[in-house]
């Protein structure tokens, strides 16, 4: 089974997360517009396109400003691995967006 950003960062702002109250729920949690994109619920596996995640302890802000540190992150890495040739291009992904 695919895994979620959640289940391998262990951010705790999933649902029911032990920091879903002090910090909210993160977006790639309740995003649903990207609900199984790569094989995961809501943006789990594509967390990279969505504001607001959380990388190294700290919220990020939008797309373009976070992308660059996105792409040397160990789970954008082992998704990308993961998916192979099924590896939907950040463009394709935004384009679900709409």
């Amino acid at each position: 089974m695919k895994k979620n950003c959640w289940e391998i960062m262990n951010c705790g702002r999933e649902f029911g997360g032990e920091k879903a109250e002090e910090l909210g729920v993160c977006p790639a949690a309740s995003y649903t517009k990207l609900d199984s994109a790569h094989g995961g619920k809501n943006a789990g596996r594509v967390c990279w396109v969505v504001a607001g995640t959380m990388c190294g302890g700290e919220i990020q802000g939008s797309f373009a400003k976070k992308f660059v540190d996105c792409r040397k992150c160990e789970f954008y890495q082992s998704v990308k691995e993961e998916e192979g040739s099924n590896f939907l291009i950040t463009i394709d992904l935004i384009e679900w967006l709409k």
